[in-house]
């Protein structure tokens, strides 16, 4: 499968996987503290927006960042991130459930992998103030939604994402850490303590030595 396949297939997957939550379960917790399912779908929704325009936006210079060195950039726990949460916990209230943000998140999200499909993987476009490949967005892409499919379904009774995407996270991580990881974590484990969503334990940190400190290696 091409890079490509596998974000088409992420996002179809966390479209399958909120499709038929009924009024309470849009509203259980997710792994991203603070936020709701509802709250979540929206700020994926936002995610796809962000994307589409990416790819309708060629920067005309050269790369500054790829599909690694782009997560350096966002830590948890910051001013910004407090205040995101906040901003989408508002604006998802307003929507009197959650099949309108779905449906918009669905539609988005296929317009994002057609763009992607007409899009040169070289091309360097601009996004969030960093400009990197297409082809490295697309990456990014995965990522991100396999993350974030994890966090959706962390009090729900729902599949985890597919082995390709949950694949890119762990290369995206290993990257970040600079060396494979030397815990024998599932692919599971490790996206949720590498992105800051679960605590390393003091045998993590005996077994990690010096590179327990690099965690988490965003979120």
């Amino acid at each position: 499968m091409t890079d490509r396949d596998v974000l088409s297939t992420a996002y179809r997957d966390v479209v399958a996987t909120v499709s038929d939550l009924d009024a309470d379960e849009e509203w259980l917790p997710t792994g991203c503290a603070g936020w709701s399912v509802r709250d979540l779908v929206f700020h994926m929704r936002g995610d796809a927006y962000r994307a589409l325009v990416a790819l309708a936006s060629p920067a005309g210079t050269p790369p500054e960042t790829d599909a690694v060195s782009y997560w350096t950039h966002w830590r948890p726990g910051t001013d910004g991130a407090r205040l995101n949460l906040r901003m989408n916990r508002i604006s998802a209230s307003v929507y009197s459930s959650l099949r309108p943000i779905l449906q918009s998140y669905a539609e988005t999200t296929d317009a994002v992998v057609y763009a992607a499909t007409q899009t040169d993987p070289d091309l360097p476009i601009r996004t969030q103030g960093h400009v990197l490949r297409a082809g490295d967005l697309v990456r990014t892409l995965v990522v991100e939604a396999a993350v974030h499919h994890l966090d959706l379904v962390a009090a729900l009774d729902r599949p985890l994402p597919s082995a390709g995407a949950m694949r890119m996270v762990r290369e995206t991580l290993d990257a970040l850490l600079g060396e494979p990881l030397p815990l024998a974590w599932d692919d599971v484990t490790y996206a949720r303590t590498g992105t800051g969503r679960a605590a390393l334990s003091e045998h993590d940190r005996a077994v990690l030595g010096p590179l327990a400190e690099r965690f988490p290696l965003f979120g």
